[in-house]
């Protein structure tokens, strides 16, 4: 079978290297190289040409190569399931290294000394924040009680008004929420991305851009969040990771085709 190269990122380096430990991924044989042009490459392995499906496993695998990468200059991390055709692969990818050579080089000058470093944040309890709600809100404490005290006979609109009121309710705190929890790390973050929150227990699903020296001071006011506020609010805090939320190299050229 014929095989494409599989791109996970692209990087400073006009030398052909390989990284030596790195699973590459579909084959953890294969060898993790560079395809160099001018002052940049692309780090690569050899790949059937057919889609990657996106599971955990080839997900960790395209960034654990990232990852090792990371650890000895700054990647511009590739678009997942990324392939370069068999028949013209060095060509082609030699072809998008100087065709963008000057929104790479610029992109690398950005991201250099940065990292991502990533915080969820998540009530821990559905009960305790519809109680808050309730407390502070007299008019869904008002609509609560009275369809408690009549449960048979509470119309259906007042049911889904209710509902409504309390998601309403939430969206304000859920706000309310992540505006504390962003305000000390804006200050120390260069960039942050708000990405959507994906449950009701979720308040925040961030990504923040920070300088490498300022990891530390980073850290600080997230180990103070989970001190004070860690009995209400479980946080999941990942970093230094490579900037996925601020660059992500997408490729035009013909899509792989679907495996059969």
């Amino acid at each position: 079978m014929a095989m494409g190269k599989y791109l996970y990122c692209i990087i400073r380096g006009g030398d052909e290297r390989t990284f030596d430990g790195v699973a590459a991924i579909g084959d953890s044989a294969l060898p993790v190289y560079t395809v160099p042009y001018g002052a940049l490459a692309a780090v690569v392995s050899d790949s059937p040409f057919e889609r990657y499906e996106a599971t955990r496993a080839n997900l960790v695998s395209h960034e654990r190569v990232i990852e090792a990468v990371m650890r000895e200059q700054t990647p511009l991390p590739v678009r997942f399931g990324t392939i370069a055709d068999p028949a013209d692969a060095v060509a082609d990818i030699q072809k998008l290294l100087d065709t963008r050579a000057t929104e790479f080089d610029g992109l690398l000058r950005e991201m250099d000394g940065r990292v991502e470093m990533g915080l969820k944040a998540f009530w821990r309890s559905d009960a305790i924040v519809f109680d808050q709600i309730v407390a502070e809100d007299a008019q869904i404490r008002a609509l609560r009680d009275s369809l408690k005290r009549s449960p048979s006979g509470a119309s259906q609109a007042s049911r889904i008004r209710l509902g409504e009121m309390v998601k309403a309710a939430l969206g304000r705190r859920r706000d309310a929420e992540a505006a504390k929890i962003l305000a000390p790390l804006r200050s120390i973050a260069e960039r942050v991305v708000e990405n959507p929150v994906l449950l009701d227990r979720m308040i925040l699903n961030g990504a923040f851009l920070v300088r490498r020296d300022r990891e530390a001071e980073f850290d600080r006011p997230v180990a103070e969040l989970d001190r004070e506020r860690g009995e209400q609010i479980r946080l999941m805090y990942v970093g230094p990771v490579a900037p996925y939320n601020f660059v992500r190299i997408v490729v035009n050229w013909a899509p792989a085709p679907v495996a059969r």
